[in-house]
């Protein structure tokens, strides 16, 4: 028999619409620019919905933005990202100078669409990224694009240079003392007030952020009404607008595309335009400030009385990351341990610099053989010494005041800590672990470490904790001697608390209470007594059962069962190890 295979009508695809999206920008937030930007969203907006072949996926436009960069461009950047979830298969855009002025950043993003397969089309320049040349092209005119934003720079910092030549400033600048009528400056009187406050306190020998705490107290904010900061309080130290004379191009920008700005530092000339203003501070108080801040900067941190420091403070140089060296210091007993170790190392880790630490001693040691002293004189080092580079193997270089370089390793005794560790330190050491009052570990551990004490033996409590197979995590605490010599019982943490706030009348377990009113508990049996600290004792009973889980019906009917299954194969008198000895009598059981 012929067998008939029915065709079905197969019905048409439909091929899906292209997304198209639009990206505009300008760099300038003026009325025109303004006008300019709303032409091109119109104009993308009923370009792209007049296409059958398209699906409109929105226009993205940036308002008075660069183009020499992407991180501050939000509506780009978003605009990237709904590419990247596949928002998006074209994006059209008027030129190479509206999508991006830096070279790298263009061709970066335009690889990368490229690679999720997202199209990009320049009108201007008649150029998509999918075809064969698209790159090439774009590589040519971007570059174009880059050296005329550059060119702009350069026109730009001319017109600045040329005003500042005649004695003109580069805008309306804000400055904390003054306020701007027409195109001069005015004091402030209020704000000049704070301003003399600021010089008197440097001048005085406080430190900025000393000035700082005082204007917080005082209720001063800053130019725009923030926290005044003591960097703030820096830069108005180093100012000299404030004494009446304007100093122009004291930063400039170092690349047009980067627009990284630098101190000038004689890289390029400046401009002196004398009584511009009336001043606020006097010009030779000014200079003062200014030897005063190098001479700080030279001594460094020993030049601010309020920080603690040594003769060695800013002296120890690391040979590896040209970090200073900090002073370390732990106590332990009645002793003072100090070393010092590299900045860089403390700050970032190993992996950024394994300089090894100094002991101070050895330090000490190291500095009277080189200077050759009997005994170690601060002031004598101070006025010696400029600086010590640390480096590998021991190895101590010191730079002295008058050029020489002296080269000296230096020794550490490896036994002083077990020399330091008598059989008398470690009993009073272990002496302060014993009580809560005086362990210094005291808040690496729970509510009653070295609170809870063994009425039998006189050992501390330890705590150990247990997960249920439900998951409950619970704490036991019992006595840390070995169970062969002390039997007291356990107690379990909850049951602990509970009868603390019991003793102390609480409505909840409070332990800066149970520590301001009780010293310590004792647990003999399954009696607590609580030790208070005024004299007397209270004592509670408890009971602690260990209690699972409760069994199912499952389990009970299978215990049943097991236990039925064993006995058939007892004997009446008998248990399942046959030992007759046993005084419990197992009965049969029959079905």
């Amino acid at each position: 028999m012929k067998s008939v295979e029915k065709i079905e009508k197969k019905l048409p695809e439909l091929k899906r619409r292209k997304r198209v999206a639009a990206y505009a920008r300008i760099s300038m937030e003026t009325e025109r620019m303004r006008h300019s930007l709303s032409a091109q969203v119109s104009y993308y907006s009923s370009y792209i919905q007049k296409n059958p072949e398209w699906e409109y996926a929105g226009v993205y436009a940036d308002s008075g933005i660069s183009g020499t960069g992407t991180k501050n461009r939000t509506e780009f950047n978003r605009m990237i990202a709904d590419c990247e979830a596949g928002r998006i298969d074209i994006v059209l855009t008027k030129s190479i100078q509206r999508f991006a002025r830096n070279t790298v950043d263009l061709l970066e993003t335009v690889r990368h669409l490229k690679d999720i397969g997202v199209e990009v089309r320049f009108e201007k320049e008649n150029i998509n990224s999918m075809s064969g040349d698209g790159e090439l092209m774009m590589s040519i005119l971007a570059s174009f694009a880059q050296e005329e934003s550059r060119s702009i720079s350069e026109n730009v910092k001319w017109g600045t240079v040329k005003r500042f030549k005649q004695g003109i400033p580069n805008g309306r600048f804000q400055i904390y003392g003054y306020r701007w009528e027409g195109d001069h400056l005015v004091i402030e009187t209020n704000e000049a007030k704070i301003v003399r406050l600021i010089y008197d306190n440097f001048l005085n020998g406080l430190s900025a952020e000393a000035t700082e705490k005082q204007l917080e107290e005082m209720g001063v904010k800053s130019y725009k009404g923030m926290h005044f900061s003591n960097s703030s309080i820096r830069r108005i130290l180093t100012n000299i607008t404030y004494t009446g004379n304007l100093l122009f191009q004291k930063e400039y920008t170092v690349d047009p595309i980067s627009k990284k700005s630098r101190i000038n530092r004689g890289e390029l000339p400046q401009y002196w335009v004398p009584d511009t203003h009336e001043a606020i501070i006097p010009l030779e108080t000014y200079q003062k400030v200014q030897d005063e801040i190098a001479r700080r900067r030279k001594l460094g941190a020993i030049s601010n009385p309020h920080i603690p420091t040594s003769c060695f403070t800013s002296k120890l140089k690391c040979s590896h990351c040209g970090r200073s060296y900090r002073r370390h210091s732990y106590k332990r007993m009645d002793d003072t341990f100090v070393s010092w170790g590299c900045r860089g190392k403390d700050d970032k880790g190993v992996k950024f610099c394994d300089a090894k630490n100094v002991p101070n001693e050895a330090l000490i040691q190291t500095c009277c053989e080189v200077l050759g002293l009997d005994e170690f004189d601060g002031d004598v080092f101070l006025e010696k010494v400029e600086h010590i580079t640390v480096c590998p193997d021991n190895l101590l270089i010191f730079h002295m005041m008058d050029g020489y370089e002296i080269s000296h390793t230096w020794e550490f005794k490896s036994t002083a800590k077990s020399d330091w560790w008598t059989p008398e330190r470690k009993k009073n050491w272990g002496e302060l672990h014993k009580n809560k009052d005086t362990n210094p570990n005291e808040h690496l551990f729970y509510e009653f470490t070295g609170f809870i004490k063994c009425g039998c033996c006189g050992a501390n409590y330890r705590s150990q904790s247990r997960t249920m197979t439900n998951g409950v995590q619970t704490r036991h605490w019992h006595c840390s001697a070995p169970r062969t010599n002390c039997h007291n019982p356990s107690i379990k943490d909850e049951t602990m608390k509970c009868l603390v706030t019991e003793v102390l009348g609480l409505s909840e377990f409070d332990e800066d209470k149970m520590d301001a009113a009780i010293e310590y508990a004792s647990i003999l049996e399954h009696t607590v007594t609580f030790h208070f600290r005024d004299g007397h004792t209270e004592s509670r009973d408890y009971l602690d059962r260990r209690v699972g889980n409760p069994w199912t019906e499952e389990r009970r009917i299978k215990q049943t069962k097991a236990i039925r299954e064993g006995r058939r194969w007892r004997k009446d008198g008998e248990d399942s190890n046959n030992n007759s000895g046993n005084t419990k009598q197992v009965h049969s059981c029959t079905d």
